[in-house]
């Protein structure tokens, strides 16, 4: 089955480049996508492939950062039996496979100084050579290459071709961090909703809480769009009441009060030649670790009395339910309250 690209999106930078992206197609012309991890850069490609009059053609995609340096010239220009240990037969490459179609480069940045000498020439003149062969072969193959690297910083640095970037931007398409696209987080936030709650069969999509969207829009996201569909994914498939809005959001999965601590390393003391005891100190015991559910409370500055009551009763409520998952009727039992009693104080809260 063909795979479907949907683009999510409302704000002008997205749009702008979803745009760009739909006019750079029509010509067959190298292009550049340049943006930061998770923003969508393969999904423009896959665009300006299906847009372009090769449509019908094969896209071939290529991550130049999955393989090791030694393969990555085989893997794009293919080998003859033989012609190195382990190529028991001859094998065509990336832009054999790609003759009539599109080949999109992810992480071009990664790749080394001998295979952009031989990128540079298949772009130029249109052949490729196998390794261990003679005999050029003619390919027609358009190039959408990306990169999260600022290129031009590569060439000075001497890391990159500047005669190979010259031919491959032709057009220079930079997405948008998610941060800079102005709505689009909670566009993309009950999409992703809708589609988990109909993975789990939910009768219907209840939303999120207007504190976890708040929490989802003021998160920089650093993964970008990639990052905020695991987050949304994860929230919606631990949420038990899919008759409430899902109200718990968790950016990291890895944090937790159990995660493993990095291990002690006790220094062994030595001893000098005349017998004296080595003068470095011994390091001093680590402080007591203080208990995750322990609540400081200072005493002498509370101002307020009902503020630090309910800043009290807020801590409580906030640990009680990530200890039980954010399951409101776990969390209910184990405080000793009905079900109702605690969705009575999480509003009062506005925990929900």
């Amino acid at each position: 089955m063909e795979k479907v690209t949907h683009f999510v999106g409302q704000s002008l930078a997205f749009l702008d480049a979803v745009e760009q992206a739909g006019r750079a197609a029509e010509l067959i012309r190298p292009v550049l996508v340049i943006g930061e991890r998770g923003t969508g850069k393969e999904l423009i490609a896959e665009r300006i492939h299906r847009l372009s009059p090769r449509w019908s053609g094969p896209l071939i995609i290529m991550n130049c950062a999955a393989l090791p340096e030694t393969l990555i010239e085989a893997e794009l220009f293919g080998h003859e039996a033989g012609a190195f240990t382990g190529a028991t037969r001859t094998r065509a490459g990336r832009f054999e496979e790609a003759d009539g179609g599109t080949l999109f480069l992810d992480e071009l940045g990664t790749l080394s100084m001998a295979a952009q000498d031989r990128l540079l020439r298949a772009v130029e003149y249109g052949e490729v050579t196998r390794i261990g062969s003679s005999r050029p072969l003619n390919v027609d193959v358009r190039i959408v290459a990306a990169t999260n690297e600022h290129l031009p910083d590569a060439v000075a640095a001497g890391r990159f071709r500047a005669d190979l970037l010259d031919r491959l931007s032709f057009e220079v398409i930079t997405l948008p961090p998610l941060r800079g696209r102005e709505g689009d987080v909670e566009v993309l936030a009950d999409h992703f909703g809708r589609r988990m709650a109909t993975e789990r069969g939910w009768a219907g999509w209840p939303g999120f809480s207007a504190i976890a969207l708040a929490e989802l829009v003021a998160y920089p996201w650093p993964g970008n769009v990639r990052e905020l569909r695991n987050v949304v994914e994860r929230a919606v498939y631990r949420w038990n009441e899919p008759d409430q809005p899902v109200g718990a959001i968790q950016f990291d999965p890895f944090a937790s009060p159990w995660q493993p601590r990095p291990p002690t390393i006790s220094k062994v003391p030595t001893h000098r030649p005349n017998g004296a005891a080595d003068p470095t100190p011994a390091a001093s015991p680590a402080p007591p670790e203080e208990r995750e559910d322990q609540v400081m409370v200072a005493l002498d500055e509370i101002g307020d009395f009902r503020a630090a009551v309910d800043a009290h009763e807020a801590a409580i409520l906030k640990r009680a339910l990530a200890r039980h998952r954010f399951n409101q009727r776990a969390t209910a039992k184990a405080l000793g309250l009905s079900y109702d009693q605690l969705r009575h104080c999480l509003r009062k809260h506005s925990l929900l």
